[in-house]
């Protein structure tokens, strides 16, 4: 296949806004991935191209970004997934939204993670370690297991418009964390990761729009996960 890919650049130090810049590239295969077509303009057409990537297989999280107007992960999406592929329409390729723009395709995350840490995303424990593991029946882990899958790539935070009409939102990411360790048996004092959630800025700006779901590059029932934080809010307050 033949096809133009349109990229959104900028960079700071010598550019006023972002501008979009189009690479086409031949002899491309439908299982080539987008990450290996970013690796091949880097590599082959323009080297000042920047972008953020690691493992490259879907677990890091590194290379959020949005790809014809959804946000998903490089390394993830085939060529013969994107819609409309052959329809001799580019590609276009952009940084995940809202958040600053460092260079390129790369954003800022410094504030995505002070607000996952604000609900301390830790088993807490106030009782002694045991000498071995802390157990837990299969029942109980079963109800984490969905939510320990995010790979924090922001894909979900940064769709969501409740963050784009207000900067201090916690954000889905952080709300998924919270439930991870709320609803964790062997954790002690739940109430701290509850009362992080509980504010102005928190879960009860959720408006269930379903954006995080969508962009969830790993299939999380997010806004499940965050009904169920809010019913455990109002079991407790009651």
């Amino acid at each position: 296949m033949k096809i133009t890919f349109r990229i959104q650049r900028y960079n700071p130090e010598v550019d006023k806004e972002p501008y979009f810049k189009d690479y086409t590239l031949d002899g491309l295969e439908g299982t080539y991935r987008v990450l290996d077509v970013l690796h091949d303009i880097k590599w082959k057409l323009d080297g000042t191209l920047t972008f953020r990537r690691s493992c490259a297989h879907g677990m890091c999280g590194s290379d959020g970004m949005r790809i014809n107007g959804k946000n998903t992960l490089a390394c993830s999406l085939l060529l013969q997934d994107i819609k409309n592929i052959d329809s001799g329409k580019p590609v276009v390729i952009e940084p995940l939204p809202y958040l600053p723009i460092v260079k390129d395709l790369v954003i800022e995350m410094k504030d995505f993670y002070a607000k996952y840490e604000l609900v301390k995303p830790y088993l807490i424990a106030k009782d002694a370690p045991p000498e071995h593991e802390r157990l837990q029946s299969h029942e109980d882990a079963e109800l984490l297991m969905e939510s320990t899958k995010c790979i924090m790539c922001a894909c979900c935070t940064t769709s969501c418009p409740s963050l784009w009409s207000n900067e201090n939102y916690l954000g889905p990411a952080a709300f998924l964390k919270s439930y991870r360790f709320t609803f964790d048996t062997r954790d002690t004092n739940p109430e701290e990761h509850l009362t992080a959630v509980d504010s102005a800025d928190g879960i009860w700006r959720c408006h269930t729009i379903f954006n995080c779901v969508e962009a969830c590059p790993k299939d999380i029932n997010i806004t499940w996960h965050i009904s169920q934080l809010k019913k455990r809010l109002v079991s407790d307050e009651l």
